[in-house]
């Protein structure tokens, strides 16, 4: 699989477009004025949060996150001494289940 184009075709096309950059490019006087005058004018976008976003922000706020640390302790030893064995098949089933509730949460 080629990612990129052989070696001599791609110093053909950077030699072409700094040619071309070249020939394009403003002098460093306009280039100037056109920066000044962009960074005069109002570069945001008013962005809004629903009330659903803010009844969940406040919800989890000082809240920690509920951690079985002797599961975690466990997965840890297993992977660390290689006998951790993934089940394709659980996670393809949760996977879904929490696609289908999503689905069903959204359309209320």
């Amino acid at each position: 699989m080629k990612i990129s184009p052989p070696l001599d075709n791609s110093l053909a096309l950077s030699n072409s477009t700094a040619a071309l950059a070249a020939k394009t490019a403003p002098t460093a006087s306009t280039t100037a004025k056109t920066s000044a005058s962009k960074s005069t004018q109002s570069a945001g976008v008013a962005v809004t949060m629903s009330s659903m976003a803010k009844s969940l922000e406040a919800a989890t706020k000082g809240q920690a996150p509920e951690v079985d640390m002797a599961k975690v302790n466990a997965v840890r030893s297993a992977i660390a001494q290689g006998t951790y064995v993934v089940n394709p098949e659980a996670i393809a089933d949760k996977l879904l289940s929490n696609a289908q509730e999503m689905l069903t949460r959204s359309r209320v």
